[in-house]
């Protein structure tokens, strides 16, 4: 029997989107955002030196056919990314009608989203004032924080204090389909804010709100505030049965590391790792070296994303493309013989463009383990449908 792994590397496009002239970032279309191609321009010309210096280096994943994808996917030539594959390279493009994460985990599932999400608008207040009136209700406060689009690590900096002072609970959103609670983990109570999330969701989701995300974060005003690891995302419930369910339902056993759980809300999934990206990467390592015959484990890697993507960083996202490479060395090096490892992405966000939202774009498919040659263009529903012939899985219909 075989075993398979397959690897979001969350944000981490390529271009080529053919559709990127209907997604905007504020009035900007992501036509040309290539976050892969602009990083390596970046690097080559000197301008991402913190933290790293010179050309971005992707030894592994260019030797699997990123370089190769990157060009498919875009016609751009990525600098320092042209090494001859030894994997199999190809680039899959989106048909949701969302740049976020449960769409493109959704579809790269087998599972495109079939109805428009609802999102809320860039203005102040964002929010509804029923919805405002429930978040009160629950928690027993009487208002809330934030009530805009924001970023989450400026504004727990921004409305920390007063969060702290009247125990009202921070809430925001952004260009995705989310409504997120952030709340400090000792003033307010992690176990409060997850129960405030929760209760809130189902009525988020009937809205077609895709998900409510839990934020606690723990400082002070004066040595400042910190999110923590213990983010919990409450997503709407795929409607219909995707690879985790056709792996389960064939026998398999399916492992989720990172937020894999939240995002497709444990449908199909038997266990979940969580962490920092470091230590999902200890539990990929040792998902390959214990994980049964006939399994999946499906990881998310966010913090390109979450750290670098959002608050357009080259240098950080840079640095955490090298070390992941780094780190996928190890991965690749310790698969066995039957083994699969998929890596690719959900959608792209890149750190040179405007605003702060995901881009549009074609993300990359890069496999070890299957031998040497182009897989061409494709859907992202192709992901899951590669996955399950390796194991054997027929595709339901």
């Amino acid at each position: 029997m075989a075993r398979a792994f397959l690897v979001v590397m969350d944000s981490v496009g390529i271009g080529g989107a053919p559709d990127a002239d209907l997604f905007f970032n504020g009035k900007v279309p992501d036509t040309g955002a290539n976050t892969i191609a602009h990083i390596a321009e970046a690097c080559a010309r000197g301008e991402a030196t913190g933290g790293r210096f010179g050309p971005l280096m992707m030894p592994n994943l260019d030797r699997l056919g990123l370089g190769r994808a990157v060009h498919l996917a875009s016609g751009v030539t990525a600098p320092g990314l042209g090494r001859e594959p030894v994997g199999l390279w190809g680039a899959a493009t989106e048909v949701s009608r969302g740049k976020d994460t449960p769409s493109g985990h959704w579809e790269l599932a087998g599972l495109p989203v079939p109805w428009d999400w609802h999102y809320f608008p860039d203005e102040t207040p964002a929010f509804p004032d029923d919805i405002v009136r429930r978040v009160c209700e629950i928690s027993g406060a009487d208002g809330i924080l934030g009530n805009c689009h924001a970023s989450g690590t400026a504004i727990i900096g921004t409305c920390g204090p007063d969060h702290i002072r009247t125990g009202r609970p921070i809430c925001y959103t952004s260009a995705d389909s989310v409504f997120q609670i952030a709340a400090h983990e000792e003033h307010y109570g992690l176990e409060k804010l997850l129960r405030l999330c929760a209760e809130l969701a189902p009525e988020l989701h009937s809205m077609r709100v895709g998900r409510v995300i839990a934020r606690p974060f723990t400082g002070d005003a004066e040595t400042g505030f910190r999110r923590t690891g213990n983010r919990r995302d409450y997503a709407v419930q795929p409607p219909e049965p995707l690879l985790t369910n056709w792996v389960q339902d064939a026998g398999g056993h399916v492992s989720a590391i990172g937020k894999i759980g939240d995002i497709f809300s444990m449908t199909g999934i038997d266990d979940v790792r969580k962490g920092t990206d470091s230590e999902l990467m200890r539990h990929l390592n040792e998902a390959v070296a214990t994980a049964p015959e006939g399994s999946l484990t499906f990881a998310n890697f966010v913090e390109f994303d979450s750290l670098f993507g959002h608050r357009r960083d080259v240098s950080g996202y840079a640095g955490a493309l090298e070390w992941f490479d780094t780190e996928i060395g190890d991965v690749i090096a310790a698969l066995r013989p039957g083994d699969m490892l998929l890596l690719t992405a959900d959608h792209g966000n890149d750190p040179t463009w405007k605003g702060t939202d995901h881009t549009r774009e074609r993300v990359p498919v890069l496999i070890a383990g299957k031998g040497t040659g182009s897989l061409g263009l494709m859907g992202f529903t192709d992901v899951a449908g590669l996955v399950a012939q390796h194991l054997g899985i027929d595709v339901p219909v």
